[in-house]
């Protein structure tokens, strides 16, 4: 039988609120940069929200110049990933394939790959004979060209939530399950403490990773962060003989249809726009006539192969699909990375080095201010996403 839980300890130099991805990556970062007594808060269990229903995809494919030095300097993480932290996490790096079918959408990721190959990503426009090579199970009817970088790929979002939980710990960073953030107390410009169902923590710095719960998080302290949840599924195929050791992550983008190699068969998923947001953390099975006609229009051999449901996750959704990372401006001691609209996965490494150095009060390897939380405030600050998936 389990002893009493060691109480909280009554003061901590900073607080992370979630124990995802994000939320993990950060207490790492910061500790291997030596800060003392890091602690993490999380209501669940760790990676219990978002991030261990995630797809797994890791890319560098976005429009968005951010997003996609986010995204490269995080797969470079992934590939390092048995290093440093030290965790294998299952790493295919079988390419990201984006399948286009209208002129805009052609036109649209011809200019997006010339930007990605100006920062040093390695994609290309291919014709739709070779993305057919590529990913032998697509109908290529109606298909124009498609985009694919043979970097990108998938890992497991456990793995690598483990990976840096283990570490975290072992530089001494205190990583709290089963406690449940109920206020974040404030004095003039200043978080002075966080409230939790286990004890109140007295701190100098509060960090908000709690995905699709921030909103709440934040009005706690009296921040706006716009994030909004929104369920997105997934579905498994029963092992499939003869499937390609292979497979990229596939996209048919018209539809927002994917699917990608997991174990001997496939997981596969797609957006609902019909969709309500709201915590809806149940299967739903409203979804299975369009996913259904997607598969038909574009890989309608998986029709004939047994199918499972899977589960039900939370994209945390801002107004321009893009995160909101930075430093409050009132109470300053609180810090925000959330509102990823589904990338926080792929964006997890680079994301806990830009908030480890805003804490420390250094620049960041790449200037995160466009995405500060307050650019809502007039229409000229958001900054869409179009590789949404």
């Amino acid at each position: 039988m389990a002893g009493p839980r060691a109480p909280l300890p009554d003061r901590a130099p900073v607080v992370v609120i979630g124990g995802g991805v994000i939320g993990t990556s950060i207490a790492f970062h910061l500790a291997e940069a030596g800060v003392p007594e890091v602690l993490l808060l999380e209501r669940g269990e760790l990676g219990s929200g978002s991030t261990c229903r995630a797809a797994g995809g890791v890319r560098a494919q976005f429009s968005d110049e951010l997003n996609i030095a986010l995204g490269a300097r995080s797969l470079a993480a992934f590939t390092r990933f048995g290093e440093r932290p030290g965790q294998e996490i299952d790493l295919h790096q079988v390419g990201y394939l984006f399948l286009l079918s209208t002129p805009e959408d052609v036109a649209a990721f011809e200019r997006d790959v010339a930007l990605q190959n100006e920062l040093g990503v390695d994609s290309r426009m291919i014709d739709v004979g070779e993305a057919r090579r590529l990913s032998p199970l697509i109908d290529t009817d109606g298909l124009l060209a498609a985009a694919f970088s043979p970097d990108d790929g998938h890992c497991t979002p456990e793995s690598v939530v483990l990976g840096y939980a283990s570490a975290a710990r072992g530089l001494g960073a205190t990583l709290r399950t089963g406690t449940t953030v109920l206020d974040i107390e404030t004095r003039a410009d200043r978080a002075t403490a966080v409230v939790t169902d286990q004890g109140t923590v007295a701190t100098g710095a509060v960090i908000c990773a709690a995905g699709a719960w921030s909103a709440a998080v934040g009005a706690m302290a009296g921040v706006d962060l716009p994030v909004t949840p929104v369920r997105r599924q997934v579905m498994f195929t029963a092992p499939m003989p003869g499937l390609p050791s292979a497979v990229p992550f596939t996209i048919d983008f018209a539809t927002s249809f994917y699917f990608h190699r997991e174990g001997r068969g496939l997981m596969f998923g797609m957006s609902d726009p019909a969709q309500e947001p709201g915590f809806h953390l149940d299967y739903s099975d409203a979804w299975l006539p369009r996913v259904a006609a997607a598969i038909e229009a574009r890989a309608p051999g998986l029709l004939d192969v047994g199918l499972s449901p899977g589960w039900a996750g939370l994209y945390e959704v801002t107004p321009d699909h893009n995160a909101l990372i930075g430093r409050a401006s009132s109470p300053s001691n609180l810090f925000y990375a959330t509102g990823f609209s589904g990338h926080g996965f792929l964006q997890a490494p680079a994301v806990g080095e830009v908030i480890r150095d805003l804490y420390l009060d250094r620049d960041p390897f790449v200037d995160v201010r466009p995405l500060s939380a307050q650019r809502f405030a007039t229409a000229a600050g958001a900054r869409p996403e179009t590789h949404i998936v």
